[in-house]
């Protein structure tokens, strides 16, 4: 059967745009619909314009901490609409230069919706097309819990395009993505309250840097409540809201952003016409090399709802697209020692095994060290800031199994180390490393002293 085109991907964020240019330049005929914006989440209403953000939020700290380095700094005032425009305006260069990077590769790209009408064919807007096969990449979406009055809040999505910007804003959730815009609109100036279910944010990374970052981000400012949930959010009068909570309580906000997970979009694509299975959380589900049950019908990244880090679907696309389109020996990502970065305020950065979990394997035969100081920076400008080193080790073996920090600059320092962690690193080896002086990344080869084992 002849085909309109080998591969149509459905999805042109990260890993779809990855896998599409990858397949084309192995000589594959390749069309990918978007009915959004180039480049998803991550460049769209994720990775980067929350980073664009978190460097914004952190210069009213740079201006007071000026002083004591003998600079006369006069006050400042933040303007949130050149903050705001000036990051869309980055965007929309990012999303000319996704466009450019398909046509140059010789992808054929459909602004339009995508739709599975059986497992080889695709309604792509007004058109028909068929494909050998069929790569989906849609992503997710973020989850609005079922309180009422939530369609008063918003979501991560429309943060990043607040007409205003709002003086007490309510942030509910406790993972990653609340934790982290907590300390954007804290650090932009807003009386931030951050609202949690949980006993502690941050559930899955280790517990020392939970336990850490937490009394970090109370010296923020931010006001964090945990076994807390909101059971009815108010829109009164004058426009604020009004949020009833669990503990008999209230909070008034301008703004309530509600960060309570992603789930994978699913929806309205044809799955169901193609046969594709899917998960409990709507999820596509597939084997180890990305395949769904439909044979010719792949699926990575977000939409799998396994590892959602951009980084992850970008070497999934290079994989399949190198196990469909090459004679190469077949390519399998490695999800061992993936290396992650939170930009919250002060930064985690994390690679390998928490202790929890390397518990499970090596109890009894763990040394844990760690460290916490203050920056070195920190020493003339007086700011009440500690960073926390931690490193695991399996004891009888001498290898590594984890790396965590807490401070500034913590994803630019792991991401190195996480090299290291790769190919399989021993204490002795990080030991035998001489640092570099002054930095806080020489604290992670000078570790000498065993805190504890576990």
């Amino acid at each position: 059967m002849d085909f309109d085109y080998d591969l149509f991907v459905l999805g042109a964020g990260s890993g779809g745009v990855r896998a599409s240019r990858m397949s084309a330049s192995y000589g594959a005929k390749v069309a990918v619909a978007e009915s959004m914006l180039l480049g998803g989440t991550c460049v769209n209403v994720g990775c980067v314009p929350k980073k664009l953000f978190v460097y914004g939020s952190h210069f009213h700290e740079e201006f007071q901490d000026a002083k004591n380095y003998g600079w006369d700094v006069p006050p400042s005032r933040f303007d949130w609409p050149t903050l705001r425009d000036n990051k869309t305006n980055e965007i929309k260069r990012l999303n000319g230069i996704y466009n450019n990077l398909l046509d140059n590769a010789g992808v054929t790209l459909y602004d339009a919706h995508a739709r599975l009408l059986d497992a080889h064919t695709v309604q792509v807007g007004e058109q028909t097309v068929t494909a050998r096969y069929i790569l989906i990449a849609t992503g997710g979406w973020p989850v609005m819990p079922e309180i009422p009055g939530i369609e008063h809040a918003i979501s991560s999505n429309e943060a990043f395009y607040l007409p205003d910007f709002p003086k007490q804003v309510t942030v509910i959730g406790g993972g990653y993505i609340a934790v982290e815009f907590a300390g954007i609109f804290a650090g932009l100036g807003a009386k931030t309250t951050l609202l949690y279910r949980g006993e502690l944010f941050l559930r899955g990374f280790d517990d020392s840097i939970r336990a850490f970052v937490k009394e970090e981000i109370e010296k923020k400012g931010v006001e964090l409540l945990f076994e807390t949930e909101a059971t009815h959010i108010h829109k009164q009068e004058d426009g604020s809201l009004r949020l009833d909570l669990t503990s008999g309580g209230t909070l008034d906000a301008d703004t309530v952003l509600c960060a309570t997970g992603r789930s994978p979009k699913t929806q309205g694509i044809g799955l169901e016409d193609a046969g594709v299975a899917l998960g409990a959380n709507g999820e596509v589900l597939i084997n180890d090399s990305y395949q769904t049950n439909v044979d010719n019908i792949d699926a990575i990244g977000d939409v799998t709802d396994r590892i959602q880090l951009t980084p992850v679907a970008i070497e999934e696309a290079m994989c399949l697209s190198s196990n469909l389109f090459t004679d190469q020996p077949k390519r399998q990502m490695d999800y061992q020692n993936i290396a992650t970065a939170v930009f919250c305020q002060p930064n985690i950065g994390t690679v390998g095994l928490t202790e929890a979990e390397a518990a499970l394997e090596h109890a009894g035969d763990m040394d844990i060290y760690e460290s916490q100081f203050k920056p070195m920076k920190h020493t003339l400008s007086g700011r009440d800031e500690r960073t926390l080193l931690k490193m695991i080790v399996c004891r009888s073996t001498d290898r590594v199994l984890g790396i965590h920090m807490v401070g500034p600059d913590s994803g630019e320092i792991v991401q190195g180390l996480a090299v290291a962690m790769v190919a399989g690193a021993t204490k002795a080896q990080f030991d035998a490393t001489v640092g570099i002086h002054p930095t806080a990344a020489e604290e992670f080869v000078t570790l000498r002293s065993v805190s504890r084992q576990a």
